[in-house]
């Protein structure tokens, strides 16, 4: 490794077929369309999924295997909320054919078996779970842990799987303050994983990059079309791509609040994600949940259980 190399493209490069998976939920497949269409460059085969806030029971598309709904661009789905389906749909408009393939929220252990179900169907070598945000960092003991229930889930999920790459990427620093993430251990989250050789760098995302311009088109053509639930998150890191910085607002979901645009945001922070899951206090508790609500009452639990540590501003 050098100045020269990419390390998250490195460990990827012996991969044949990656899929790119959204661990948060919501737009977090979104997260990973920059890295999707680079590794399609490189001519590699690459699937795109999600841990789907869509109300999949409404949505009349196909099961390929137990837990695992596939979204095309002629699926018919909720009107309301259906950001894979537009997904999909931005790409058949390029003559594209994608399916997103959407899992179902529920516990880790029931999250674990659809992803190795899928594993089996499709073959793929290699795992990048994208995170919308940096809280999937977050090992249970800091003030704020975002939104854990499905990046939890997805990580211990991905963690079981037997395919010889696992990464985890996150994209939107600052985003989680949204949710009382504190920045500084997020910060030392990172220090950690870097002594221990589980932190692959951050790689820049510029507006001047074709994956980038690709990006930013597919996130204003599905927010467009969902204009009462457009993502906080990919628009905030559209703003930081642009330039933007302090409290810009591009919705007005976020009217009230105070938000911090800001070029860190629009930088991917990769890890190996075995070692990210290492570090997760209350991931074993969780690995035999199939239910989000088993999981919500043992992360309670825990939290009742061990001191947190308070916030902290980032001293700079």
């Amino acid at each position: 490794m050098d100045l020269s190399t990419s390390p998250l493209l490195e460990r990827l490069a012996p991969a044949r077929h990656v899929l790119i998976a959204g661990g948060g939920g919501g737009f977090d497949v979104f997260s990973g369309l920059p890295l999707y269409f680079r590794l399609r460059e490189l001519g590699k085969t690459v699937t795109l999924a999600n841990l789907s806030f869509t109300q999949l029971s409404k949505v009349q598309g196909t099961w390929p295997v137990p837990g695992v709904l596939q979204v095309e661009a002629s699926t018919e789905g909720p009107e309301y909320y259906f950001p894979e389906g537009w997904l999909s749909r931005w790409f058949a408009r390029r003559g594209d054919k994608v399916p997103v393939y959407c899992f179902e929220q529920t516990g880790m252990a029931s999250l674990r078996e659809a992803y190795a179900a899928l594993q089996a169907h499709l073959g793929f070598d290699a795992v990048v779970l994208v995170d919308g945000g940096t809280d999937i960092l977050m090992r249970g003991d800091e003030v704020g842990l975002g939104t854990p229930h499905e990046d939890i889930a997805s990580l211990g999920a991905v963690q079981a799987l037997a395919v010889p790459e696992k990464l985890v990427v996150c994209l939107g620093f600052g985003v989680d303050f949204h949710h009382g993430v504190c920045h500084a251990h997020f910060l030392e989250s990172v220090a950690a994983l870097s002594k221990e050789g589980g932190y692959l760098g951050v790689t820049a995302l510029l507006e001047a990059m074709p994956e980038v311009a690709l990006y930013k088109d597919a996130v204003a053509f599905v927010c467009e079309r969902m204009p009462r639930a457009p993502s906080i998150v990919s628009l905030s890191v559209v703003s930081a791509l642009e330039g933007d910085y302090g409290d810009v607002h591009r919705t007005e979901r976020t009217r009230g609040s105070t938000l911090w645009i800001n070029p860190l945001m629009s930088m991917y922070w990769a890890f190996d994600l075995m070692a990210v899951a290492r570090r997760c206090l209350y991931l074993e508790a969780l690995k035999d949940t199939t239910t989000q609500a088993q999981m919500h009452l043992i992360i309670e639990a825990f939290r009742a259980t061990r001191p947190v540590r308070p916030w902290k501003d980032i001293p700079v």
